[in-house]
C-alpha cells in the first residue's frame, strides 16, 4: 500500500472524530514528513522521525508547532499499529518535544471596551464581537450558528459541531442579547443562519478575519477572533469561575487547556504585586 493511501484511509477512517482543522493539520504534516523522509511508511525507522524534528528546528519553527506535527505522526502510527500494517510504530521512542510555555493574549476591559465603541455604528460587527465575548466560542462555531439553535428565553446557544464534532450549550448575556436582536432587525435577507453573507448562505471566515484585521489597524492593538476566545476566558478566570465551568463552556475535552487561563491570572496578579512593592 503506498503512504498517500494509508494516509487517505487513515484521515477517512477518523473523519467523524477529527475536526477539519485537525484533519488539515495532520494531513500537512504527513505529507511535509514523507516529503522530508522519502521512505515507505512501513519502512521508517525513530532515527528517521529524530532527523525531521531536527531540521524543523534548525528552520526554526517553535517548540509548540513542531509538537503539534510529530502529534499528528504519532496518530498516524498508532493506526497504522492498530491497523496490522507494521509491527513495530516507529514514534514510540520518540519524545515530543516540550512547548514552549507562552500564555494567551487577551485584551484588557479598557480594549474591549475600545473595540465596542469602534464597531457600534455597524450592527452586524457590533453583534459578532459581542457574540464572540459573551460566549467564547470558536469562529467556526460561531458561524455556524443557526437561528432556531438560539434560546432567547434562557439566553443559550445549541453548538451543534464543535472541535471534534462535540455538541454543548454556551450562554450568552443580555446585552449580548439585545446586540443580536438589533441586528436581527436591520438584517434585509432571509437565511437559516445567525449571522449571513447577505446572500442567505452562512458569513464566511475569510470575511469576518479581514474585518478584524481592519479592527487592529485601527485600533493599533491586536485582536482577533481567536484573542475575543481567551478574553472571555482570561476574564471569567479573573472573576474566579471555577476552571471546571470555563473548560465546559469552552468545549475543552482536557481540563489541562483550561488552566492555562488560571496561570495567566496568577501572573497578572504578580505583576500587580511586584507593582506596589
Amino acid at each position: 500500500m503506498t503512504n498517500q493511501t494509508i494516509i487517505q484511509r487513515f484521515l477517512d477512517d477518523h473523519h467523524a472524530r477529527f475536526s477539519r482543522e485537525t484533519s488539515r493539520s495532520y494531513q500537512l504534516s504527513l505529507k511535509q514528513f514523507f516529503a522530508n523522509c522519502s521512505k515507505d511508511y512501513d519502512a521508517v525507522k525513530a532515527s528517521d522521525i529524530r532527523s525531521w524534528l531536527a531540521s524543523m528546528e534548525e528552520q526554526g519553527l517553535k517548540p509548540r508547532t513542531i509538537h503539534t506535527k510529530l502529534v499528528g505522526l504519532k496518530s498516524f502510527y498508532q493506526y497504522c499499529k492498530e491497523e496490522n500494517r507494521l509491527k513495530k510504530d516507529p514514534t514510540m521512542t520518540v519524545h515530543t518535544p516540550k512547548k514552549d510555555d507562552v500564555l494567551p493574549y487577551y485584551l484588557s476591559r479598557r480594549q474591549v471596551a475600545l473595540l465596542q465603541e469602534l464597531t457600534k455604528k455597524n450592527v452586524r460587527d457590533r453583534a459578532i464581537v459581542e457574540a464572540l465575548y459573551a460566549t467564547g466560542v470558536r469562529i467556526s462555531e460561531l458561524l455556524n450558528i443557526r437561528l432556531d439553535d438560539v434560546k432567547w428565553e434562557t439566553r443559550q446557544i445549541w453548538i451543534r459541531k464543535g472541535k471534534g464534532n462535540k455538541e454543548r450549550f454556551v450562554l450568552f448575556t443580555h446585552d449580548c442579547a439585545e446586540r443580536l436582536k438589533t441586528y436581527l432587525h436591520h438584517r434585509q435577507d432571509e437565511s437559516i443562519y445567525l449571522f449571513t453573507n447577505g446572500r442567505g448562505g452562512s458569513l464566511s471566515s475569510v470575511t469576518t478575519e479581514r474585518r478584524f484585521q481592519e479592527f487592529a489597524k485601527e485600533l493599533g492593538f491586536k485582536v482577533t477572533p481567536h484573542t475575543m476566545r481567551h478574553t472571555f476566558a482570561a476574564h471569567l478566570a479573573e472573576k474566579q469561575m471555577p476552571q471546571s465551568y470555563i473548560q465546559e463552556l469552552l468545549g475543552h475535552v482536557n481540563i489541562n487547556s483550561t488552566r492555562i487561563y488560571t496561570r495567566l491570572m496568577e501572573h497578572a496578579r504578580k505583576k500587580q504585586y511586584d507593582r506596589y512593592q
